[in-house]
């Protein structure tokens, strides 16, 4: 008996419905990916909060250095150049950092959504920075930084880790956004997440989702992202103030610089 085979029309219809049942799932599967990753990320910056907590229960109240490369106490180090083993070199920084020992997993230092290594010039690894405010970069600023976790009159509505694109590489310091500079940011975003989200760590150990609502925030990061280092100390227009205000009302520094 002959087999009768499919005619061209046939062979279309049946390429065509296919065409349309993947444009039909595709968004559910990026969908829920991106869902699955942003759990990931948030489940990473509750492991490193929580580190962070345990490091000042065993240093007698005293905040890991927020400073990667510029104290002893760093909870990281980045790496020494771009080279052809800048992961093991910031491999190598991660394990040096005081946050290792409570961790012991570089993977945790990194957002899954996060493909700076996929470009160009962007070579890091790790994926968060601490507030320059929490024993970091805020002492070079305006040495109004705090040293203790008692210092912090509200861990709840303080965030400790935010997910930060410094576009000359790796994330260099700490993240800065100092209210002495007014209605300007001073370092950029990473916003990996839906387009409009990032992961923020907070000093009493927990993690969230937050979204971004103007869209000179969300511009700054797309660009810093792809490089473009004119994204530091950016401001945004006068009617797009609202994420500054939320990072800065959660920025504390003590009233007078230290003695």
């Amino acid at each position: 008996m002959k087999t009768r085979a499919f005619t061209l029309i046939e062979l279309l219809v049946v390429i065509a419905i296919i065409a349309v049942l993947m444009a039909i799932l595709m968004p559910s599967l990026r969908a829920a990916k991106d869902q699955a990753q942003r759990l990931h990320c948030i489940n990473n910056v509750k492991t490193l909060s929580f580190a962070w907590m345990l490091y000042k229960d065993d240093n007698d109240d005293k905040l890991v250095g927020g400073m990667p490369n510029r104290t002893v106490d760093a909870w990281m180090f980045g790496p020494s150049g771009n080279s052809t083993d800048h992961l093991e070199q910031c491999m190598e920084g991660i394990r040096r950092g005081k946050l290792f020992e409570y961790v012991k997993n570089e993977k945790v230092y990194r957002c899954p959504s996060d493909d700076r290594d996929t470009r160009q010039g962007m070579w890091t690894y790790g994926s968060f920075s601490v507030s320059g405010a929490l024993n970091g970069e805020e002492k070079e600023w305006s040495n109004r930084h705090l040293i203790l976790y008692s210092e912090i009159k509200k861990p709840y509505d303080t965030f400790v880790f935010v997910e930060e694109i410094d576009p000359r590489g790796w994330n260099t310091g700490s993240w800065v956004v100092t209210k002495d500079f007014g209605n300007s940011w001073i370092d950029p975003l990473a916003i990996w997440h839906s387009k409009n989200r990032s992961t923020l760590g907070f000093a009493d150990g927990s993690a969230d989702m937050h979204q971004w609502v103007n869209k000179s925030t969300i511009d700054t990061a797309t660009r810093a992202a792809w490089g473009d280092t004119s994204v530091f100390n950016m401001t945004p227009p006068a009617n797009e103030l609202d994420d500054l205000r939320f990072m800065q009302k959660r920025y504390p520094v003590l009233p007078k610089p230290r003695n």
